[in-house]
């Protein structure tokens, strides 16, 4: 199932691990995309951390994330091509994390609250 934040990032849940990523809105936002960087595997986070960071022509943005837990992996495709996130943010995943309270995705959007949101 896939969950949206306020602060504009999309979680994918697969188990007890969720996949992050910006979203369409963001990568709008943001313009072109030209730096993307996550924090390492190992580093332990609470909900609404900085887990990472893109910059582009516009703008610097911190990737909150949505939930709390431990960086288990980190994507290299927006690290070497950051203009993915602006041809397909809502596939290209910055990082993975193993979640350390599921309770958390209650506080978080779906798509059609997101949309909304958005719309506000």
């Amino acid at each position: 199932m896939r969950y949206y934040s306020k602060d504009h990032e999309w979680l994918y849940i697969v188990g007890d691990t969720g996949e992050v990523g910006i979203t369409n809105h963001a990568q709008n936002q943001l313009g072109d995309i030209v730096f993307c960087e996550a924090e390492p595997p190992g580093t332990a986070l609470a909900a609404g951390e900085a887990a990472g960071a893109v910059e582009s022509v516009k703008a610097a943005s911190d990737i909150l994330t949505p939930v709390s837990g431990e960086i288990i992996a980190v994507n290299p495709d927006p690290q070497r091509e950051p203009s993915l996130l602006n041809s397909a943010p809502e596939e290209t995943w910055v990082f993975r994390i193993r979640l350390s309270d599921p309770a958390e995705l209650a506080g978080l959007l779906d798509e059609g609250a997101y949309s909304a949101f958005c719309d506000e």
